[in-house]
């Protein structure tokens, strides 16, 4: 098996979590590569469901060795609980099976604090943050003042670098949000008395992944959020703080964009969308509570609900396009069951002419009108068909419009939320 990334095709929440834990089985190494703890796996066994935020999925397959790469923010008290969560339920997060790119951001307290103002302040205008801290991190990264993994080793550098960042944001908090400036000294005490509980765990994963390719281990690269909420390339400004492209694989990790073999697009077969921006084939009527109820659409990190609505082929077309995607896994199948009439997005319709990918001008989404085309729904229940050609043929042939559409293969259905409960064409 060559090396894969995953990415996820629209909005963020495909079932991400679920394919790298069904492919993490084939791979020795699995490394997390952009985004922080504002997304959410969620990872179903024999009916047990485990949900991280920045541990890999792979994790919780034994033989495989998981990394959390340097475009990924980390929130330190993040990562211990959820160490202390995994390892409570028998799951080895030793250091031999769990590392951290030395290079690799660490979200503080201030960064969240930050974020949730500035969302405070936008009344009308909010964007739709997790309020996690994520935006700020990566903008002290930008800015050269942010703190790094293997910084936690020098306790004067936290320091200095805390006190230079606060110099400013404690101008903001105090004159412009009206809350209290933060201690410099109290904040850097209170992130390295976690030092060393992270610094076991601090290591060169560019050289481990150099090592493991060295040897012919396959290595699986695991995206966060969606294609559409990439920084450059989403719908911005509704979009998150890092580039969700494959192509970030690479940069994320520290290995050469020739050792990304595969690109694997997760696409739920509906559409949702967590939080504010355009979603031209969003439900608003019955059939979208609908979708929202069959398929628990609520989110993992926050709990808040998704907006649902039809599968959308203009975006997986971008996405398809953007990403070079060689192949596409097809999750949430089953929530479809019982409408009598599904619909797909072929195309927009924008200021009278037909499109065949999204508008690229800011807030254009919200002006585009879906066309869509029907096609036949199903009543069985497919959740326990374990080979393609047991599927109904209603269901076969929404799968093989899609791939027309899109103009890549489905090469994984999920028919269920369990790691069983999926086809592999």
């Amino acid at each position: 098996m060559p090396n894969t990334v995953i990415i996820g095709a629209q909005w963020g929440d495909e079932g991400k979590g679920k394919i790298v834990d069904l492919l993490s089985r084939q791979s020795q190494v699995i490394v997390r590569f952009q985004g922080g703890n504002n997304a959410g796996h969620t990872i179903s066994v024999a009916g047990k469901k485990t949900i991280l935020h920045l541990i890999p999925s792979g994790i919780l397959h034994p033989s495989a060795v998981c990394y959390i790469g340097n475009g990924v923010v980390l929130d330190p008290f993040v990562f211990i609980e959820e160490l202390t969560t995994l390892a409570s339920s028998g799951i080895d997060v030793s250091p031999k099976r769990l590392g951290i790119s030395a290079k690799t951001q660490l979200i503080l307290p201030y960064h969240k604090i930050l974020d949730q103002a500035r969302e405070g302040l936008r009344n009308k205008d909010k964007i739709g943050t997790t309020g996690r801290g994520i935006g700020p991190c990566y903008e002290d990264k930008a800015a050269r003042i942010g703190l790094r993994a293997s910084d936690l080793q020098d306790k004067d550098l936290v320091l200095r670098k805390i006190v230079r960042a606060l110099s400013e944001k404690n101008i903001l908090f105090t004159h412009l949000y009206g809350l209290n400036a933060i201690d410099p000294e109290q904040c850097a005490k209170e992130i390295l008395e976690l030092a060393p509980k992270i610094l076991p765990y601090v290591t060169d994963v560019e050289a481990h992944l150099a090592a493991a390719e060295a040897q012919g281990q396959n290595i699986l690269f695991e995206g966060a959020q969606g294609i559409h909420l990439d920084i450059d390339h989403g719908t911005y400004p509704f979009v998150t703080s890092s580039n969700t492209v494959a192509a970030n694989a690479a940069t994320g990790t520290g290995i050469g964009p020739k050792r990304l073999h595969n690109i694997l697009g997760i696409v739920k077969a509906y559409t949702t969308r967590v939080g504010a921006g355009a979603f031209p084939t969003e439900l608003s009527d019955q059939y979208g509570q609908m979708l929202q109820s069959a398929g628990h659409e609520f989110g993992a990190t926050t709990g808040r609900p998704r907006r649902c609505g039809w599968l959308d082929t203009v975006i997986l077309r971008a996405s398809a396009r953007l990403n070079d995607l060689t192949s596409i896994a097809l999750t949430k199948l089953d929530v479809l069951r019982g409408f009598p009439k599904i619909k797909i997005c072929t195309a927009y319709e924008y200021n009278g002419s037909r499109l065949e990918y999204p508008p690229q001008k800011e807030g254009s989404l919200f002006l585009v009108k879906p066309i869509y085309e029907e096609v036949e729904g199903f009543t069985e229940d497919i959740t326990n068909m374990q080979n393609y050609n047991a599927l109904p043929s209603t269901v076969k042939r929404y799968i093989e419009r899609i791939e027309e559409l899109i103009g890549v293969p489905i090469a994984y259905i999920s028919v269920g939320p369990d790691r069983e409960q999926t086809i592999v064409r």
